[in-house]
């Protein structure tokens, strides 16, 4: 399991769940593979850096709380 884009296996996992849902769904997939199990498919998407994601970081000066909109 290669998980370069993922900072770690936790988001890896979570990423490819995420992902096979939307497989079992009805979604594409992004990569040719004779795999047609969704989940084994979302792996190989988050290792092959084809899932996007947002790594939301919490910022150290609001304490951890969105920006208010004024």
């Amino acid at each position: 399991m290669d998980s370069s884009q993922a900072d770690s296996k936790y988001r890896f996992i979570l990423l490819a769940a995420k992902r096979a849902r939307q497989l079992q769904a009805g979604a594409r997939p992004l990569i040719q593979t004779t795999n047609t199990r969704p989940t084994r498919v979302a792996q190989l998407e988050v290792s092959a850096n084809l899932v996007p994601f947002e790594n939301l970081k919490a910022d150290a000066s609001s304490g951890g709380r969105a920006p208010s909109q004024t």
